[in-house]
């Protein structure tokens, strides 16, 4: 059977990275992701906002280098959890358990660099250590205002 999510979005805050009884780092995060269509009603995308989980190196490496605000693509699970509630009632929540957590915009983006110049770059980290593509793709581009097709 195949459980694999992949998601890019906006974090809605810092993440918050704790630390189990035995020692292991988890970091938690809500991304903020539009969907791929517009509402009928208002013309506009609604977003759905999704709870992510990462542990051990990957939790450390997400709550060093990203923040409230970063484009983040996740890939991972969907986990449901069943719980009880201080009141005793049952509930049951959703959430991404990210096996890997990349960069989504390139560091001149995050900075609010509005040059001519394209930068695509995306570095992650996920248990077995750092990875980077094969290939940094930069390339100019050129406003005259003409269409290019």
């Amino acid at each position: 059977m195949l459980n694999h999510i992949v998601l890019m979005g906006r974090l809605t805050r810092d993440p918050e990275l704790r630390r189990t009884q035995s020692s292991i780092p988890v970091v938690s995060f809500t991304l903020a992701v539009d969907r791929d269509y517009s509402s009928r009603d208002s013309g506009e995308r609604q977003t759905d906002f999704i709870d992510i989980v990462a542990w051990r190196n990957t939790a450390e490496f997400v709550s060093k280098y990203f923040a409230k605000g970063s484009m983040a693509v996740v890939s991972g699970r969907l986990q449901i959890r069943d719980w009880t509630d201080n009141n005793g009632n049952k509930r049951r929540s959703a959430e991404v358990v990210a096996d890997n957590v990349y960069f989504g915009e390139s560091k001149k983006s995050r900075e609010g660099a509005s040059g001519g110049s394209y930068s695509n770059s995306s570095y992650s980290y996920n248990d077995g250590g750092y990875s980077a593509p094969p290939i940094e793709t930069t390339f100019e581009v050129e406003d005259d205002g003409e269409l290019p097709f």
